[in-house]
């Protein structure tokens, strides 16, 4: 397990330099484990977990003084996730930190005791993560990502920015709540808007090349991407690659794909829910359950578009959706 201190909080390098060997120090210090479903040197990665780093010390908590924290990367990998989750729970923390549903999944395989703050996940109910997001039951809770209502935002506004699609493939993991429900909320939006749907898998680079060479084969196509965050990752730039060789207009659930050279996004603000992570985190270190908090719902959301992307498609972004973006990439 790679093993991280925080001594960068304000530099913005959110996971700097090696941890060294744990020391003995006098007084009460709290440990928490972090696990990411990423790699360590995932750029995308550094925003976010600054703000969960600022807003711990914000919360009072400092490392080295009476707080220590281990770090454990899964780099998208299952079998990872498990080694990671067990080597974290064998040092003894009093919460852990997680972002992503499978990465929980993992933790409570591990231990069913030891606290559990989630970010950026979907559905944790129909994952088993929880009993429910008023009374988690369990001992996890934290921050979902979106509902899969979500999904119908998308459609509207692939059809906001590109008008003149007529057909939608849909990028999504069907063995999870994320990738059937996102699925099943654009397919009744679709409806009323006119709009044929197609799904591809997101199982492996080869499914999803060979699902989207063979949907541009006919005209006025378009894309939309589904959770869970943690598949999505793995295959960012083959699908945004895709996309541009194939002339399709696409939107994404987060600005990652946008800043690297996607179209359009909207989704939950994941600075902002690491964040309020670090609130829940706070919570449990002073004493509370997490059966006892409430999984909230995101209250943050963002808009992203490309303007060079939009440019090499030939489509102009119309003046009301550019009024109501949160950050416009030129």
């Amino acid at each position: 397990m790679r093993r991280r201190e925080f001594f960068t909080f304000l530099s913005g390098a959110a996971a700097g330099w090696p941890l060294a060997a744990f020391a003995q120090q006098t007084g009460r210090v709290r440990r928490i484990g972090v696990l990411m479903s990423s790699a360590a040197d995932d750029p995308r990665r550094q925003a976010p977990l600054t703000a969960f780093a600022q807003g711990l010390q914000e919360a009072g908590w400092d490392v080295g003084r009476n707080l220590h924290i281990d770090y454990c990367w899964g780099g998208s990998n299952l079998d990872r996730f498990h080694k990671c989750a067990a080597e974290l729970v064998a040092l003894g923390p009093d919460v852990v930190f997680a972002d992503a549903g499978s990465v929980v999944g993992a933790l409570q395989q591990a231990s069913r005791t030891v606290p559990i703050v989630f970010v950026t996940t979907i559905d944790p109910v129909g994952g088993g993560w929880v009993e429910s997001l008023a009374r988690p039951g369990t001992n996890a809770t934290g921050f979902t990502y979106s509902e899969f209502s979500i999904g119908g935002k998308w459609l509207e506004l692939l059809k906001e920015i590109a008008p003149n699609v007529r057909r939608a493939a849909v990028i999504r993991d069907a063995s999870v709540p994320a990738g059937s429900g996102g699925f099943g909320a654009i397919q009744t939006a679709a409806q009323s808007l006119g709009v044929e749907v197609t799904a591809i898998g997101l199982r492996d680079a080869g499914e999803i090349e060979w699902g989207i060479n063979a949907f541009a084969n006919a005209p006025n196509g378009g894309l939309i991407m589904v959770g869970p965050p943690s598949s999505m990752a793995i295959h960012r730039d083959l699908i945004i690659t895709l996309a541009a060789r194939h002339r399709l207009p696409a939107v994404y659930p987060n600005r990652s794909f946008v800043t690297e050279g996607g179209l359009i996004s909207y989704g939950a603000d994941i600075r902002d829910q690491y964040r309020r992570g670090a609130g829940y985190v706070d919570r449990i270190l002073r004493g509370e359950k997490p059966a006892d908090l409430p999984v909230q719902q995101p209250i943050k959301f963002e808009l992203t578009i490309n303007l060079k992307t939009a440019k090499a498609l030939g489509l102009t972004i119309p003046p009301s959706l550019l009024a109501r973006a949160d950050e416009v990439i030129e």
